[in-house]
């Protein structure tokens, strides 16, 4: 029997749900099964297992076993929209555009926000979303690719890194920004409005524990209100 610490098994565990292993939803292996795969105690597997738990990453049932939880956002301090539902609760038809998708190393700044060591690449998005054929958001974002290697063979073209992201990779805690932005250039053109046009925008960044897992600018369409409910 080894003497693996149960916080190598957590992290373990971690691992095999972040690279997709175990996707959301799936059940993973009992008590027994993990501790003779990792040649240690039943009770050193439980406590790992309890720390995730408590994290809100599994749910863990008596009977049911221990699954990755299918909706970790209800375990954080906020909901991550779906930007297609957004849309479509509007009434309206959604598609995206990928505009760009390029594996790079990123600017200083957004390497500090991925806390990415120096020449780390990472992967740089860019996606129109549209409601009824129309620009609704150009998003800006930049994916850990240390955090969440499965995106590189997701077919992004056909569903957005937002809803992706959304429903495939577990998050923990989040930093949301709101504000006001003269939109550049190439934000204008894309969502067709004028140059220094005032626009809603929202920056983000998701973690889990202690990796980040994703960056993004989200400028909205001119006009754009936010909702929310208390």
């Amino acid at each position: 029997m080894s003497n693996i610490s149960h916080q190598a098994i957590r992290q373990a565990v971690l691992n095999r749900i972040q690279s997709g292993e175990w996707p959301l939803g799936a059940r993973i292996p009992g008590e027994a099964d993990l501790a003779e795969e990792y040649s240690c105690a039943r009770a050193t597997v439980n406590r790992a297992l309890r720390a995730l738990a408590e994290e809100g990453l599994i749910v863990r049932k008596r009977k049911g076993g221990t699954r990755v939880c299918a909706m970790p956002v209800r375990k954080a301090k906020f909901e991550i929209p779906i930007i297609r539902e957004q849309v479509e609760a509007n009434g309206a038809a959604y598609d995206h555009k990928l505009l760009e998708q390029q594996v790079s190393v990123p600017p200083e700044p957004v390497a500090a926000r991925l806390r990415l060591p120096a020449r780390t690449n990472a992967l740089h998005l860019t996606t129109l979303h549209q409601a009824d054929g129309k620009p609704f958001a150009l998003e800006d974002r930049w994916v850990n690719l240390r955090a969440a290697p499965t995106i590189r063979d997701a077919p992004l073209d056909k569903i957005s890194a937002n809803e992706w992201l959304v429903q495939t990779m577990p998050f923990s805690s989040g930093d949301v920004t709101f504000c006001a932005v003269n939109a550049p250039d190439d934000v204008a053109e894309a969502l067709q409005t004028t140059r220094d046009a005032a626009l809603f925008t929202t920056e983000r960044t998701t973690w889990l524990k202690d990796q980040v897992i994703t960056t993004m600018t989200l400028y909205h369409h001119q006009g754009y209100r936010l909702t929310s409910r208390l």
